[in-house]
C-alpha cells in the first residue's frame, strides 16, 4: 500500500484496559515503514466531524508507555450515531489529513461505524484500510472467545460479591438479604463471573438472575426461601437488564441512547434490584440492602488482570500489523488454543466487520444450570484463567464456647 496516516478513536463506554488497546495501535503504528502520521479523535468520530485530532506521535514514550496502565478513554469518547449527512463531511477530514488507516477501539456499534466509514471512502475514491479492536466489559461481542476489558470488570464483580458476601453473611441478624446489580444489558457474562467468588468458606452468591433468562417472580421467590433457610441469609445478583416473559425489563425503564439501547441507568428511572428488593421485602418482610455499581467496574484499573492489559495492547498491535499488511474490513479476535482443563493460551485472528456489527453474543445455554438461576462448571471453567485467583479471607470456626 501506499504510505499514508493513522486515525484512532475510542467509542462507547471505556474499559480499564481501552487505553491499553490504544497504546499498542499507536505503537503498531510507529514501528511501520508504511506509516507516516498518527492521529488520535478527540472524542471519537465527533473529534474528526469538528476538526480535532490529537498528534499521537508527537507524545514521549514514557507518557504511551504509562496508558498501558491507565484507566478512562485518554482521548475522550462518544457515542453519537452517524446519519447519511455526516460522511461527506468525514471524507472531507481523511483526505485533509491524508489519513489511510482507520482504527476504532470499541464495540457492535462501533464495528458498524468502521465498517460504514471505510466503505464510504472507498466507494468514493479515497483508499482506506479499517481494522476494529475490540472493546466491552459486557463481553457481547460477536466471534471473539472473549473482549479485552471483560476479565478486568468480570474481576471486579467477583471481587465485589465476594467481599459484599462475607459482609452479608456476618451481618444477617440485621439485614436478612443483599442484592448486588451487574452492568451488562442483555448479556450475563459479568453476573455469571460472580459465581467464582464462591468458596468452601462462603456460600455466596445463592441465586443469579442472568438476562438470558426471562424473570419468574414465583420461581425467584421460591429460590430466595430456599437459600435463606440454608444460610441464614441470601446474596443475589441479578444483571440490569433482566426483563418478563414479555420482554419488559424489571427496571421498567423507558429511556434509550441514541443506538436504540436501554439505559438502565437513567436518571429517574429504578433499578432492576431496587425492584428486587421491594418483591422480596413485601414478601418476607425482610430488612435488606441493594448495590448498584453502575460504570465503576470500567474504570477500576486497580482490579485490572495482568492477562486483560497484556491482550488489550496486543490486539491493538495487531490490528496495526493486519491493516499495514492491507487486511482492512476486519475486527481483531482473540481464540483459546488449548482444551478445558489446560494451561490457557490464545492467539489473534479476523473476523468481517460486518459479521460483528450490530450482533449480540449472549450467555450460552451450556454456561447456564437448568433453573437459571446459576451457571455450569463450563463457565466457571471458562471464566477462570481470565479473572484470576481471588484471595482467600480467614473464616471463624465460630464454635459456641463452653461455660
Amino acid at each position: 500500500m501506499a504510505k499514508g496516516n493513522v486515525l484512532v478513536g475510542q467509542s462507547g463506554g471505556p474499559t480499564s484496559v481501552i487505553n491499553s488497546s490504544l497504546a499498542g495501535v499507536v505503537d503498531g503504528a510507529l514501528k511501520s515503514k508504511a506509516i507516516g502520521r498518527v492521529f488520535g479523535m478527540r472524542y471519537g468520530i465527533e473529534g474528526v466531524l469538528s476538526d480535532f485530532l490529537v498528534d499521537l506521535g508527537s507524545e514521549s514514550f514514557e507518557l504511551l508507555k504509562g496508558l498501558r496502565s491507565t484507566p478512562g478513554s485518554a482521548l475522550g469518547s462518544s457515542r453519537l450515531k452517524l446519519k447519511d449527512e455526516h460522511f461527506p463531511a468525514i471524507l472531507k477530514q481523511l483526505k485533509k489529513y491524508d489519513i489511510r488507516f482507520y482504527f476504532m477501539i470499541g464495540g457492535n456499534d462501533t464495528m458498524d461505524t468502521i465498517h460504514r466509514v471505510t466503505q464510504y471512502a472507498n466507494e468514493n475514491g479515497h483508499a482506506l484500510v479499517g481494522v476494529g479492536v475490540p472493546k466491552t466489559v459486557d463481553n457481547d461481542l460477536y466471534g471473539t472467545d472473549h473482549t479485552p476489558g471483560y476479565p478486568s470488570a468480570a474481576r471486579y464483580m467477583a471481587l465485589s460479591v465476594l467481599q459484599a458476601g462475607i459482609l452479608a453473611r456476618d451481618m444477617q441478624k440485621v439485614d436478612q438479604f443483599v442484592i448486588y446489580q451487574s452492568i451488562g444489558r442483555s448479556a450475563g457474562w459479568l453476573p455469571a463471573a460472580t459465581a467464582l467468588a464462591r468458596t468452601d468458606q462462603l456460600s455466596a452468591p445463592h441465586v443469579l438472575l442472568l438476562p438470558e433468562r426471562p424473570f419468574n417472580r414465583d420461581a425467584f421467590l421460591q429460590a430466595v426461601a430456599a437459600a435463606h433457610r440454608k444460610h441464614g441469609f441470601v446474596s443475589i445478583v441479578c444483571g440490569e437488564g433482566i426483563a418478563n416473559a414479555d420482554g419488559s425489563p424489571i427496571s421498567a425503564s423507558q429511556t434509550k441512547d441514541r443506538f436504540g439501547n436501554v439505559e438502565f441507568g437513567a436518571m429517574g428511572g429504578t433499578s432492576a434490584a431496587m425492584r428486587l428488593h421491594r418483591i422480596i421485602a413485601d414478601e418476607f418482610g425482610w430488612r435488606g440492602e441493594f448495590q448498584v455499581t453502575e460504570s465503576l467496574p470500567m474504570c477500576a484499573a486497580d482490579r485490572g488482570t495482568k492477562l486483560d492489559f497484556d491482550e488489550a495492547f496486543a490486539c491493538g498491535k495487531r490490528a496495526a500489523e493486519l491493516a499495514t499488511q492491507g487486511e482492512g474490513d476486519v475486527m481483531v479476535t482473540i481464540e483459546r488454543t488449548n482444551r478445558s482443563g489446560e494451561p490457557y493460551a490464545i492467539d489473534f485472528s479476523t473476523i468481517p466487520l460486518e459479521e460483528v456489527a450490530n450482533h449480540e453474543r449472549p450467555l450460552p445455554d451450556r454456561f447456564i444450570t437448568k433453573d437459571g438461576f446459576g451457571v455450569t462448571k463450563a463457565f466457571l471453567d471458562y471464566a477462570a484463567p481470565l479473572v484470576g485467583k481471588l484471595p482467600a479471607y480467614a473464616s471463624l470456626g465460630a464454635k459456641k464456647a463452653k461455660p
